[in-house]
């Protein structure tokens, strides 16, 4: 059988000031003990262009041979549908391409809005504030003060204080509450009570999964980034990562946004028959070379 390839060429695109190309690959792979009938499998793994960032090429493979659907989701994020019949005893979906960024003070701007901003003050399962984060979110604004910008920035700085970045105790449906109770989680802990806090005190707050560059020559990951975005009027939406304690530069990459993770996960499905399921992921986020194309 013939892997499915699609690919994507938007170089036309890119910004002529861009100072950082990004070169991203993301393998997930599946292995099953016992061959499932089918596998349904949405995606979410590939960026967009806004003002901040320019996809150059992007390329998603399935190596069983099946039909890959592409569309938008209902927040504009550019989703792949697949179905691969069985039975198989292994799956991997592959993507991988290289994006322009160039840092906009975590100011997002020439992206897609589906949704006025008051949208993003729906409470989820997931970011709903129990009385330890709406405390946490009063005593920040008490002293921070009601700027909504200035205020943004002491929750980010608070989240970053309490938590410790740990990837034992919690898992995809920990709740804010559940990780902010523990003080330790990963950067999808850390934006989900970033979103409480702020969604608490009335400003609209949503979940971006994406990639980060580090600077400190670890490339391999064994998962993708999440941030928050927060509306301010004046500004529109910015960027807030409590996990770095900073708002977006040019080493983020944004793939996807919603409510919370839930709506933004890289990847989630079914599976129909089979099981032993083990599951791999293999990230690599570097630094490529740039060349001006005048």
């Amino acid at each position: 059988m013939r892997p499915v390839i699609v690919q994507f060429d938007q170089q036309r695109f890119r910004h002529p000031k861009s100072p950082m190309r990004i070169r991203i690959s993301h393998a997930t792979s599946y292995h099953y003990e016992s061959p499932p009938k089918s596998v349904t499998q949405v995606l979410r793994l590939t960026p967009r262009n806004d003002d901040g960032q320019f996809v150059v090429n992007w390329r998603v493979e399935v190596s069983q041979d099946c039909q890959l659907h592409q569309h938008e989701d209902a927040f504009g994020n550019v989703s792949h549908v697949f179905s691969a019949e069985g039975p198989f005893d292994e799956l991997s979906v592959t993507v991988a391409g290289e994006v322009d960024t160039h840092d906009t003070h975590g100011i997002v701007s020439g992206a897609i809005e589906r949704f006025p901003p008051g949208l993003y003050l729906r409470e989820t399962a997931l970011t709903t504030p129990d009385a330890a984060i709406i405390d946490f979110a009063e005593a920040t604004r008490a002293e921070a003060g009601a700027d909504a910008l200035t205020l943004l920035h002491a929750l980010m700085m608070g989240v970053n204080d309490e938590m410790t970045f740990d990837v034992e105790p919690t898992h995809v449906e920990t709740t804010a509450a559940e990780a902010f109770a523990g003080r330790r989680g990963v950067c999808q802990d850390g934006t989900h009570i970033l979103i409480a806090a702020a969604r608490h005190l009335g400003i609209p707050a949503r979940y971006v999964s994406g990639h980060f560059y580090r600077e400190d020559d670890v490339t391999a990951q064994d998962a993708g980034h999440a941030w928050a975005e927060a509306y301010v009027d004046k500004l529109g939406w910015v960027g807030f990562d409590p996990t770095n304690g900073i708002s977006p530069t040019e080493a983020h990459v944004r793939v996807a946004v919603s409510l919370d993770y839930l709506g933004a996960a890289p990847v989630r499905g079914t599976r129909y028959g089979g099981g032993g399921e083990t599951l791999k992921v293999m990230i690599d986020v570097d630094q490529a070379s740039w060349q001006s194309q005048s």
